[in-house]
């Protein structure tokens, strides 16, 4: 398990994906599976995290009254931005 802040997101997803694997198959101790679910939550969470980064850095390009403007990415239309 590398250390958490040197993980791409593709690597976070890709061994949570493996934990979640682990612990669907049923067939490990209950403190590797308690083991296995807190390493699960603290992926779940840096995944997250990254996206978050990701949200906060995406603009939108949207065409309003023939002009493009940028909007800032999952903001409300007061705040400028777009809401999905």
């Amino acid at each position: 398990m590398a250390n958490e802040a040197e993980l791409s997101f593709e690597a976070a997803m890709s061994e949570l994906e493996q934990v979640v694997n682990q612990l669907e198959r049923g067939d490990v101790p209950l403190e590797q599976a308690i083991e296995l679910f807190q390493r699960g939550m603290k992926l779940s969470q840096l995944c997250n995290q990254k996206l978050e980064q990701v949200e906060r850095k995406i603009e939108i390009i949207v065409e309003e009254d023939g002009a493009y403007r940028k909007k800032a990415f999952g903001g409300t239309e007061e705040e400028g931005g777009v809401s999905l």
